[in-house]
Parts: C-alpha cells; structure tokens; sequence
C-alpha cells in the first residue's frame, strides 16, 4: 500500500527523441559535436572575460554567469542523451530522474531571471550613461547574480518535491529525452493538481514576470534611443543590445508553448522538438550571438593571443 510518500516505481523509461535505432546512430555525432562545441565556446568566453580586464563590466560579467548556466544546463541532459543513443532500453532511476529535473529547472530558472537582469543592465546603459557606473556597482550585480540564482534554486525544489512525491504506481514511461514535469505529472496515480498548480504559478512568475521585464527595459530603451539626435548614435546604442535581443527571443520562443498548454500525444512530440531547441542549441548559440559582431569580444581575443605569443 502506498504509505504517503512512496513511489513504487524505482526506474523510468525515458523514450527520447526516436525509436528508429538508424536515426539515433545518425543523430549521436550531431549532438555530440553539438555539445562540444557548447562546452569549448562557452568555457572559452568565461575565460576570456576572466584574462582580459577591459571585459571586467556589468555586461560581460552577467555574460560569464549565463555561460556558466549553459554550460551546466547542457550538461545535465546531453551527456544522457548520447549514451541513450547506444542503449537499446533507455532506464533512468528515479533518483537520477529527480536529480536531473532539478538541476534542469534550477538551470532554466535561473537563465530567465539572468535575461531579465541583463535588459535592465542594457536600460541603464543607454538611458542612463553618465550614472551607468554608479548605479550598475559590482555589489548591486553580485547581488542581482545571487538573487538569480537563490530563486531559480527555491522554485526548482518547490516544483521537484512536489512532482516526486506524488504516488508512482505502474506506467513509468516518459515520452521525452530528459525528465521533465509535463511529461513526468501525468504518470502519476495520485492527484498532481497541486503539482500542476505549482509548475503553472513558476511559469508565471519566473518565465512570464522575466519576460515583462525584459518588454519594460526595452520599451525605456527604445524610448531612450529615440531621444538621441544623432543617426550614428542610434545605431551604436541599438547594437549594444542587439545580441541580448536576440538570445532572449531564441530562447522564450521555444521554451513558453511548452510549459503553456495541455498535455497530448501530438504535443508531447511537438515539446521534444521545441526542447532540443532551448535544451541543446541554444546554449551553443548564446556564446555566438553575443561574440559574433561583438568588437569589444573580438579586441580581447586579439590582446589575449597577442600576450600568449609573445
């Protein structure tokens, strides 16, 4: 009998993206070429704002965390992922599958609120240039750091100890890649409604209260550049926040109509593509986006090797 808080489940299986043995051994060197790259580019952009100190700035020091947060973000699904590729029965533990759930949650989390904390980085930045360093001071940014990730922390246990407490009896079969709640909740034989109500509630707060704030600050920016006269100034103030632009549409994009809707056999097919979206690509991308036209990034790396030649 079910005592309250036990699961008589002790593995899950996960399903991953095919059941096509082909595909998978077709789909292994691609991510696994893709999580090569996300762990060289990433480390490679913390290292290079850590050597250089014209990167010691508000903006690159937000960019090492959000580095950091990939890396770990990746890394707690991927290397799974490919070794699933080479099994013929995908098992988790339900530990394991706990464990990974929670550092995924409090990864995600976590990178909303980082988001959130560089657009206001950016509205300062151009709407108030001559306070920028008085206001953005590196005890204000240690504490927005910490407050990002003590938050991401406390709503990924809320929602982790909620989902696996609840009574797994028999099914035990995720139709997703990694453990993730949507996918997770509807295995349960006891009621998730307060699950669900908590998944529901850090979707608002954190995804959707990340993204208004991200909206504000670019509303102000857009205010701000508006008020510049000249054409040039414009432009350079735009392209400050061009790239961070860019990463927080890459990545609220894919990620809100997954959390945001019923769950179905169509649209759990749907999550696993969306997922590899937010999961696996984007944390490659984010070091390319903000380091592709970025002259400040580019100016380091050549200081960098310069010093290391000679």
């Amino acid at each position: 009998e079910w005592s309250g808080n036990h699961s008589s489940v002790t593995m899950f299986v996960l399903r991953g993206l095919s059941d096509e043995k082909e595909l998978q051994f077709i789909l292994f060197p691609i991510f696994q070429g893709t999580y090569l790259v996300t762990l060289i580019w990433n480390l490679g952009l913390i290292l290079l704002i850590r050597m250089d100190s014209q990167l010691h700035t508000p903006m690159y020091f937000f960019l090492s965390f959000l580095s950091f947060i990939d890396i770990c973000y990746s890394s707690s699904i991927s290397p799974r992922m490919l070794s699933d590729f080479l099994k013929d029965e995908n098992m988790i533990s339900f530990i394991a599958c706990v464990i990974q759930y929670f550092v995924v949650a409090w990864m995600g989390l976590a990178e909303c609120c980082l988001l959130a904390a560089m657009a206001y980085d950016r509205y300062v930045a151009i709407g108030s240039p001559l306070q920028y360093s008085a206001i953005m001071a590196p005890g204000l940014c240690g504490k927005m750091v910490t407050g990002v990730y003590v938050s991401g922390f406390l709503s990924s246990l809320s929602q982790t100890v909620s989902c696996f407490h609840l009574y797994y009896c028999g099914p035990n079969i995720i139709q997703h890649f990694f453990c993730d709640l949507p996918a997770i909740i509807p295995l349960s034989c006891s009621n998730p409604f307060i699950s669900q109500v908590i998944l529901l509630l850090a979707t608002i707060f954190f995804v959707f209260g990340s993204l208004l704030v991200t909206l504000l600050s670019y509303g102000f920016i857009v205010a701000s550049i508006l008020k510049i006269s000249s054409g040039k100034g414009s432009a350079k103030a735009f392209n400050t926040c061009a790239s961070h632009l860019a990463a927080v549409t890459v990545f609220f994009g894919p990620a809100l109509p997954v959390y945001m809707h019923s769950s179905s056999s169509q649209s759990m097919k749907q999550d696993k593509v969306l997922s590899v979206f937010y999961v696996i690509l984007i944390p490659m991308l984010n070091p390319l986006i903000y380091s592709l036209r970025n002259k400040e990034i580019k100016g380091a790396l050549k200081r960098v090797i310069k010093r290391t030649i000679y």
